[in-house]
């Protein structure tokens, strides 16, 4: 057995141990699953982060937390946070700083960097957005056929359009290889006269809400490209209103939710059934008018008549008759052409200025300027907290503790008086020299 040397207690070795964790390691990224969460009555939650083949002790403190969504046991998360040494038991552990769910951080990347590609390429651009149908005969739905979304918009069509012929494209919405059967949907559907189906006016693209993982399907991009390149109107309508997906963004018009999306496609059949009913006797008063002043026309020209000819009686009423006859079916079409054009402009105008259209362009642009203000929080908090990282580094490189571990120590006299100069000392005096790792008493020797 060697000969014991430098022995140091339980409490030095313990802070070396601390000291090489802290700066071998630092502040690190740890995924795994939550067990054994605790959360005090403090507000700080202790928990363990746990993989197949070992565990990692983790302190969530009350100021950290309060930002964060609550934790359960089972979730699997990526911890960031500093690793040290909880020293009265001697357990190392992770000061957790922020927590996100498994994958989250990778999964936004990408979106960010699909979304920036797509829009250098003009995919987002409104000169390619077509046109709504105000009043569609045949609408696609591409979504789950056992979906709670299938169902409202099914019921919503049918009650405010029941003339609306409804094409129901079944796809998976969520899991792997769904956004293959989603663009393969618009695809076959800007094909539908060619394999026998009604051809659709516009085209809906979505489901309910659900988690950014569920949702993820609508962020792939060959479902941005199948978008783009349909020939028919496509309405996004994804998860909730504060749901976006790349689907939006590309799609010709966004709808908040599946519901709404059927609100915007179909009229409803009332408004329609007030406008036609004052359109109808519009016509009838304006019909009735012309028959009576043709009727007063013929009685006079009958009248005169009686003195002629009977022949030329009978050729006079004849011509008389074609003209009146011309004039009414030149007056009925021109009655017709012009309530046409004034149903067509009233429909337009309905369009641009209906309440619901204003509120929607409204909302898209909020929000629209409410991603951009988030990801534009995000990035300077990200910065600045980049920068408190390597001022805290440099702080602790320049400070005392930091000078002290490179091999250099402070020197004070036994009233704890720093000592800088070799001239204040004097025979006998006791100093004491403070190193990394604990201090040294010394007492000064006479010159010899």
């Amino acid at each position: 057995m060697p000969e014991p040397q430098n022995i140091l207690s339980v409490s030095q070795l313990t802070r070396k141990i601390r000291a090489l964790l802290e700066g071998q390691i630092g502040e690190v990224w740890v995924e795994g699953e939550i067990s054994n969460h605790r959360l005090q009555s403090s507000g700080h939650q202790y928990f363990t982060l746990k993989d197949e083949g070992a565990q990692l002790s983790c302190v969530l403190f009350r100021n950290a937390s309060a930002r964060m969504a609550p934790l359960r046991d089972g979730q699997q998360v990526q911890v960031f946070g500093e690793l040290t040494v909880y020293e009265q038991r001697g357990n190392y552990q992770i000061i957790v700083r922020a927590v996100q769910p498994k994958g989250l951080g990778s999964l936004q990347a990408r979106f960010e960097a699909l979304k920036q590609k797509l829009h250098a390429e003009g995919l987002f651009d409104p000169e390619w957005k077509k046109p709504i149908p105000r009043f569609p005969r045949t609408v696609a739905l591409v979504t789950s056929p056992t979906g709670a979304a299938i169902r409202d918009m099914i019921n919503i069509l049918t009650r405010r359009a029941p003339w609306l012929r409804v094409l129901v494209f079944p796809v998976r919405v969520q899991g792997q290889g769904a956004e293959k059967e989603i663009a393969r949907a618009i695809e076959l559907l800007n094909q539908a006269e060619d394999i026998g189906l009604p051809v659709p006016d516009t085209i809906v693209v979505g489901r309910g809400g659900g988690s950014l993982e569920d949702l993820w399907n609508f962020n792939e991009e060959i479902v941005a490209r199948a978008i783009f390149a349909s020939e028919i109107p496509v309405i996004s309508a994804v998860g909730h209103e504060i749901d976006f997906t790349i689907a939006d963004f590309v799609a010709d018009m966004r709808a908040p939710t599946p519901s709404a999306a059927a609100e915007l496609i179909a009229p409803d059949v009332s408004e329609l059934n007030r406008h036609f009913e004052a359109m109808k006797k519009s016509m009838e008063l304006r019909v009735s008018s012309t028959l009576e002043q043709h009727d007063r026309v013929l009685e006079l020209t009958a009248k005169g008549a009686l003195r002629r000819e009977p022949e030329r009686q009978l050729r006079d009423i004849t011509q008389s008759l074609d003209d009146m006859d011309q004039s009414f079916k030149t007056a009925l079409t021109n009655y017709w052409r012009e309530l046409e054009d004034n149903l067509i402009t009233s429909q337009h105008t309905l369009e641009r200025f209906h309440p619901r259209h204003l509120l929607t362009n409204s909302s898209q642009r909020l929000k629209l300027l409410q991603h951009r203000f988030s990801t534009i929080i995000h990035q300077r908090m990200d910065q600045q907290g980049d920068r408190l990282v390597t001022l805290q580094k440099l702080l602790k490189s320049l400070g005392p503790e930091g000078v002290l571990a490179r091999g250099f120590s402070m020197t004070t006299d036994a009233n704890g008086k720093t000592i800088n100069d070799a001239e204040k000392v004097q025979s006998g005096d006791v100093i004491i020299s403070r190193l990394a790792n604990g201090r040294v008493t010394s007492v000064v020797a006479a010159d010899q």
